[in-house]
């Protein structure tokens, strides 16, 4: 039997990822759905499944709405083994029971993502996402909180509430307090839907590299751009050498996606946006504004 859990999920609408996560549940686990106010849509559609709980978390001050939810939900979980996960991807019907076998072998355990592009330019962008993204994220075992699982014992609990409450990125800052097996476990989440939003993703992402691993920003900067060179001056061979390292990932990750033939405009593209994402002084996620001074000091713009 595995230990009682409490699943986090922060999620303002009537998502699926509520159903296919209540039916898995146990007798003794709990679903704990995050949302910001008591109006949000998904507060009456979660009521209706067992060992469900709504937990309204309120507006965010000096935190991100994401980094707000899952500091109230921690607070809120009854149980010491604890699951965050998102509502962008799918769970299928085995997702928590192979996450407790994977604890119990491995001890904390983070799956990993894919993200599918769903415009041009989020498109453009899957290549150097699945090697930056998903593959630093498995070789560096970082943890994801689109789906990871750990015990109350494993990090310093109080800290990490502490610090969810002024900052911007949930899984940035739990993979600075907990030290996770990443799983080879691909879990396929759709982005973008416009070049705007696309954007101020890639501010988000750029800008959470940036606060929680400065040096590894530089280092993303030299190698990039010592790879766009290579693709401008030398594109026969560029073309051929990043496309098959492109390939190379997906085709490791399992995912089969024609989008690898993408590489090296992306890698030329990825110069311009990178030195965008760190100058911008602004970036929205989930219909808010913030303005990120530092690492611990949010300003939540109105």
């Amino acid at each position: 039997m595995s230990p009682s859990t409490s699943v986090l999920l922060p999620t303002t609408t009537r998502s699926s990822a509520v159903e296919e996560i209540a039916t898995q549940l146990t007798r003794s686990d709990e679903l704990l759905v995050i949302c910001d106010h008591e109006t949000d849509p998904v507060v009456d559609y979660a009521a209706g499944f067992e060992r469900t709980r709504i937990v309204v978390a309120g507006d965010p001050v000096g935190c991100s709405g994401k980094a707000n939810a899952i500091a109230a939900g921690m607070e809120a979980a009854a149980h010491d083994r604890i699951v965050w996960t998102d509502d962008d991807f799918h769970h299928p019907p085995d997702w928590l029971n192979e996450l407790h076998q994977a604890y119990e072998s491995d001890g904390p355990v983070s799956e990993l993502y894919f993200f599918r592009g769903a415009d041009p330019l989020s498109l453009l962008l899957e290549p150097i996402n699945a090697i930056g993204g998903t593959l630093g994220t498995y070789a560096n075992d970082k943890a994801w909180g689109g789906a990871v699982m750990f015990d109350h014992d494993d990090l310093d609990f109080d800290a990490l509430l502490r610090d969810l409450r002024r900052t911007v990125s949930d899984d940035g800052l739990l993979s600075e307090y907990l030290d996770v097996t990443s799983l080879k476990r691909i879990r396929r989440v759709q982005i973008g839907g416009s070049i705007r939003e696309t954007l101020e993703r890639h501010v988000r992402f750029m800008q959470i590299v940036h606060r929680h691993n400065p040096w590894d920003t530089v280092i993303l900067g030299i190698t990039t751009s010592l790879l766009a060179l290579f693709c401008l001056l030398v594109p026969v061979y560029a073309v051929s050498g990043v496309t098959l390292l492109a390939a190379g990932v997906y085709a490791y990750f399992g995912v089969r996606r024609w989008t690898a033939l993408l590489a090296c405009p992306a890698i030329i593209v990825q110069v311009p946006l990178l030195i965008y994402a760190l100058t911008r002084r602004t970036f929205v996620w989930g219909g808010r504004r913030y303005r990120w001074h530092s690492k611990f000091d949010v300003e939540v713009v109105k």
